[in-house]
C-alpha cells in the first residue's frame, strides 16, 4: 500500500470527516456483492414468490436502494453523496444461496464504495428478515467491494480474491 495512513484520523489520532472540498467532481462507480445462504427449500420459496411476508426479492431490491441512499446516515464519517444510479441484482447461486450485487454511480467529489456496500448489506438483511421465519439457519456471508472507479486512484478491481490497482496512485479517501 502506497499510503498506509488512515485518512479518517487527524494528526492526534482523533476521528474526523475528511475535507473533500478541494477535490474535483468526477464520475464515481462502485460494485459490491454479498451472499445469503439458505436451505434449498427456502430458496425455492423465494424464487417462486411464496414467502409468507411477500415478494422477498422485490422488497430486498428496494431495501438495497434505500440502503445506498442512507449510507451517510448510518456510517458516521461517510460523506453524503447525490446518487445518480443504484442497481440491485439478486440471483440464485447453487441450490442454497442468493448472490446480491449492487452497482452505485454518482458524479461527485468522493467515491461510492460505502454506498455500494451499504446497499448489499441492506438487501441481505432484508432478505434474511423475509426468510428467517422458515429458515433460522440462513446466514449472510462475504459482503465485499468488487470494483471502484473514479477519483485520483482510478480503477480498482478485485481479482479472484486478490486485488489489483490500475490507473494510478494512492488516493485512499474515495468515500
Amino acid at each position: 500500500m502506497a499510503d498506509e495512513r488512515l485518512t479518517h484520523l487527524d494528526d492526534q489520532g482523533r476521528a474526523h470527516m475528511v475535507d473533500v472540498s478541494a477535490k474535483q467532481s468526477t464520475l464515481r462507480r462502485a460494485v459490491a456483492e454479498g451472499f445469503v445462504r439458505m436451505q434449498p427449500a427456502t430458496l425455492e420459496l423465494v424464487m417462486s414468490g411464496q414467502v409468507e411476508k411477500g415478494d422477498a426479492l422485490a422488497v430486498a431490491r428496494v431495501a438495497g436502494i434505500q440502503g445506498a441512499k442512507r449510507a451517510a446516515d448510518v456510517i458516521p464519517l461517510c460523506h453524503p453523496v447525490r446518487l445518480d444510479k443504484v442497481t440491485i441484482e439478486l440471483e440464485p447461486r447453487d441450490t442454497d444461496g442468493m448472490r446480491i450485487e449492487a452497482e452505485v454511480v454518482a458524479f461527485d467529489r468522493t467515491g461510492v464504495e460505502m454506498e455500494a456496500l451499504a446497499a448489499v448489506s441492506a438487501a441481505a438483511l432484508t432478505l434474511y428478515d423475509m426468510i428467517k421465519g422458515v429458515d433460522r439457519s440462513a446466514s449472510i456471508e462475504t459482503i465485499r467491494l468488487l470494483s471502484k472507479e473514479g477519483g485520483r486512484s482510478g480503477m480498482w478491481r478485485r481479482d479472484g480474491g486478490d486485488t489489483e490497482r490500475r490507473n494510478g496512485g494512492g488516493d485512499s479517501e474515495d468515500s
